[in-house]
């Protein structure tokens, strides 16, 4: 174990990002030093291989409670309500995504803790962002607020690392995709979503545009990178709370062409939601990673023609055991 993390707390252990995580976090640090903690209680690996306990991050007093039970050194804040739900309920995403996090932090700073790990997102940037190779210096100003909260979280991580010490990083995520857990409520969500209707149906109808170019990441390289920033030393780093990372980009047509390449009769049509469209089009076509890279050595492992020979192989699987949606239960 690295001697610079001895006790995490994985906040949002039930999500998309942090079911595994948690998993993979205590292949890497042992199962009894990772604890996990999320609104609702679950069943399944996360609950019974590990530590777990129900904690609601807008609590301070919860927090403080599990960080003394626990001997806690390190907090990941994996919970958020993201880009689409936030739209439909933006006083709950101010309330869960920036008090959730204050609360981290101060936590942090008052615990001595040794680091906090709080992603950030591509819904950090805007309209007037360059959408192609987006740098990691650039103009921000995001229209949802879930973005608005990302850059929010980015500025505080960045302000308690030079006031108080507290080692804060992140990553600003683009799309994860995941042949594991279902996402929810986020703009990117059709690139899981049509991997299992085209292995259950043959057809999908995507709710974005068929030239709506995203940055995407698969969940393998999601986790590398969160664990390799969590452990990058911090003198290494110029940056702390809001790293470009990047892996692939591409529209929903150039998508379905490599569905097409295993399933050659895979139909995609359009229902296109004006919601998430709208923020969609707000966002980068791609990113330049050239600090992650430099800083801590980041490389995503997969592209897009492995990650849809990866994911169709897996759910396949599944969907012949009549499995399909049992993962990550």
């Amino acid at each position: 174990m690295s001697p610079s993390v001895q006790k995490i707390l994985v906040v949002g252990a039930a999500g998309q990002i942090g079911t595994e995580l948690t998993v993979a976090l205590r292949a890497r640090y042992g199962a009894d030093n990772v604890i996990a903690s999320d609104l609702r209680r679950l069943g399944g690996p996360i609950a019974e291989v590990g530590p777990y306990l129900t904690l609601d991050i807008t609590s301070r007093a919860e927090l403080d409670k599990a960080i003394i039970a626990h001997d806690i050194d390190t907090i990941i804040n994996m919970a958020a309500i993201l880009s689409s739900d936030g739209e439909k309920n933006p006083q709950l995403a101010w309330n869960v995504n920036i008090n959730g996090l204050y609360n981290t932090l101060e936590a942090a700073r008052e615990h001595k803790l040794t680091r906090v790990l709080c992603p950030s997102s591509i819904a950090a940037f805007g309209p007037n962002t360059p959408k192609e190779n987006t740098p990691q210096e650039t103009i921000l100003g995001p229209t949802t607020m879930y973005g608005i909260t990302k850059v929010t979280g980015e500025l505080l991580c960045d302000y308690y690392f030079r006031r108080f010490g507290v080692d804060a990083r992140g990553l600003r995520y683009p799309g994860i995709i995941s042949s594991e857990v279902l996402p929810s409520g986020g703009t990117t969500d059709y690139a899981v979503e049509i991997f299992y209707h085209a292995v259950e149906k043959g057809s999908y109808a995507c709710f974005l545009g068929p030239e709506s170019a995203l940055p995407m990441m698969y969940m393998p390289d999601c986790l590398k990178c969160t664990m390799d920033l969590l452990a990058a030393p911090v003198e290494n780093l110029k940056h702390h709370g809001d790293f470009n990372v990047a892996a692939m980009s591409f529209t929903p047509e150039e998508l379905a062409a490599e569905i097409r390449r295993h399933l050659p009769d895979f139909k995609l049509s359009y229902e296109i939601d004006p919601r998430r469209q709208s923020i969609a089009d707000s966002w980068p076509r791609s990113i330049d990673d050239r600090c992650a890279r430099e800083e801590w050595g980041w490389k995503p492992s997969f592209d897009l023609p492995a990650m849809v020979a990866d994911m169709l192989e897996r759910l396949s699987a599944r969907h012949n055991a009549g499995k399909l949606y049992e993962a990550g239960a």
